[in-house]
């Protein structure tokens, strides 16, 4: 394995083989954590629940270790995949590198889950003398030497020279995804981000004229099939544009979820006539679609949901209390779960409804007989609004119920968590391109004890990690859509993706604000909209600890 010589103008990476040792090393110990794990927490093929939640802090390190092994798996396949195509430039190769270097080194000495939480071998079943073995001269040589500091002088040297570009480093997409990229950047950069900081500061809602040039561009279509007015387009597209977007706002990345969420749900549990009915629309953006799910005390626990849709012979009477809905107001279509049977335990007697509404305004948010509601006042994650809605006898007609059959809404609901979760990592990479680029152009202008404060290590250190990490939360997600568009299971890699960028994004904010010092703590800086937004990447579309105790149970089952 070549390893980086010690000079700030000309470094080797190691080659994919090299990554591909590093990437085999940590598989080992993965194995070797399941292994230990399964003894105590697997029973008949089976994990036991009671043992999962008493061993919860292992068990989710598990998870994260999975993660890690992952990423280092696509680091190594992204070097090989570019280095046939010829692509696998300097910068490519040190990022790949230090991103190996540095995760190989985590795995070993402690993954940080969260602040003051670090998953270890050790508590993992794995004994330090299997971590001898397993990790060899060559791979202690990439943790040694993989990260170093004129590594990194070098990095940030190649990023300042790249300064503007869409991504530091090749994302490794085709020429079509890439010119796609580029012009949702324009668009972004023209009528998004001159103006995200004043929608933010006044709670205002992203401008209606701002969504209509979206869907001008495709936006709310991109993965709806053309034969219903889309562009059927894979979620690799979906990943480029949540990017762009998000960068700009998480609150303009993240209108196109609400579409993307309500049409994966009708294509994949509708009827021929409901996807006749609402996709063209949706497509088109006549349609605004918000997902009604949540209800207070309940989170993530789904089965436990409460609010109750009555047959009353020819349609429905909804009743009930939904919270943490995103963008109603403005929103013409409900996908809404309620509670069909109630004498159905857990989620059997789930159905999920399309629910037509009319739109509001902030005077006279819902206007429709038979639902109310009151605005959630919010850090961050702001341009569409969060709302807690009452249902007191709603009536919608009977072809409202998804598929025609009732009971389906849980399974139907878990069928676009994939795709949910990919978008969301897309976000995250999105969020944290964003401190990146902020942090950056403070660090090249704010000049401090006579030199731009980019100068010194500490300070251009947290910029090359924040695009050494950038790089690894693109391929990991890239990875997962492209499972997604073969039509392959990938609960787990999509999972992977979102838990994983979402502590990227909140790092790469903290980090920014970091180097903005005291400015970054005042309101006018929009890195601490960043920050704000970055925060709930790691809480929406499954906690963190959430997603990792379902990463979990699916490694434990395998």
């Amino acid at each position: 394995m070549t390893l980086a010589k010690d000079t700030t103008t000309e470094i080797a990476a190691p080659d994919a083989a090299g990554l591909d040792h590093a990437a085999a090393c940590a598989q080992r110990l993965l194995v070797a954590a399941r292994e230990a794990l399964a003894k105590t927490l697997v029973s008949d093929g089976r994990v036991s629940g009671q043992a999962l939640e008493e061993q919860q802090h292992a068990a989710h390190g598990l998870a994260w270790l999975a993660t890690y092994v992952e990423a280092l798996g696509q680091m190594a396949a992204y070097a090989a995949r570019m280095s046939q195509e010829g692509r696998y430039g300097e910068l490519e190769a040190l990022l790949s590198q230090t991103a190996a270097a540095d995760y190989l080194a985590q795995i070993v000495g402690g993954i940080p889950m969260a602040q003051g939480e670090f998953a270890r071998l050790h508590e993992l079943g794995v004994t330090q003398d299997v971590v001898d073995e397993v990790v060899d001269g060559d791979a202690r040589a990439l943790m040694r030497n993989g990260n170093s500091a004129s590594t990194r002088a070098r990095i940030m040297a190649l990023i300042v020279e790249r300064q503007g570009s869409a991504t530091y480093g090749d994302s490794g997409l085709d020429e079509t995804y890439e010119a796609m990229r580029e012009e949702m950047r324009r668009f972004a950069d023209a009528e998004v981000v001159p103006q995200a900081h004043e929608w933010h500061l006044a709670n205002a809602y992203v401008p209606l004229e701002v969504i209509d040039k979206m869907a001008e561009l495709g936006v709310f279509g991109l993965t709806i099939p053309e034969e219903y007015g889309g562009l059927g387009l894979g979620k690799e597209s979906m990943c480029v544009v949540s990017e762009e977007l998000s960068r700009g706002y998480i609150g303009v990345g993240s209108i196109g979820t609400r579409s993307e969420i309500a049409a994966e749900l009708i294509l994949l549990g509708g009827t021929e006539d409901q996807k006749q009915h609402w996709l063209p629309k949706i497509a088109s953006g006549e349609v605004l679609p918000t997902a009604v799910f949540t209800e207070p005390n309940v989170g993530s626990d789904l089965a436990s949901l409460k609010t109750r849709a009555s047959t009353d012979g020819e349609g429905y009477k909804i009743t009930g209390q939904k919270t943490w809905i995103t963008h109603p107001v403005r929103a013409d279509l409900m996908t809404l779960l309620a509670r069909t049977n109630p004498d159905e335990p857990g989620y059997r007697g789930l159905s999920m409804f399309l629910v037509p509404k009319s739109r509001g305004s902030d005077d006279d948010p819902f206007p429709d007989a038979g639902i109310a509601g009151g605005e959630i006042e919010v850090l961050g994650y702001r341009g569409m609004k969060e709302y807690d809605v009452s249902f007191d006898g709603f009536a919608i007609d009977g072809e409202a119920l998804l598929g025609g059959v009732e009971g389906q809404g849980f399974k139907q609901l878990m069928q676009t968590f994939e795709a949910a979760r990919i978008q969301t990592a897309a976000r995250a990479i999105g969020v944290a391109q964003s401190a990146l680029e902020l942090a950056l152009g403070y660090a090249q202008e704010r000049v401090q004890f006579g030199k731009p404060i980019a100068a010194f290590p500490r300070v251009a250190d947290k910029i090359v990690m924040m695009a050494v990490e950038l790089h690894v939360a693109r391929q990991l997600t890239y990875h997962a859509a492209r499972e997604k568009d073969l039509g392959h299971r990938c609960d787990l890699e999509a999972g992977m993706a979102k838990l994983l960028a979402a502590r990227i994004a909140w790092t790469a904010a903290d980090n920014a604000l970091q180097i903005h010092g005291g400015n970054g703590f005042a309101l006018e800086y929009p890195i601490s909209r960043v920050l704000c937004d970055a925060r709930i990447l790691s809480i929406f579309e499954g906690a963190a600890e959430i997603q990792a105790q379902v990463i979990a149970r699916r490694l434990l089952e395998a």
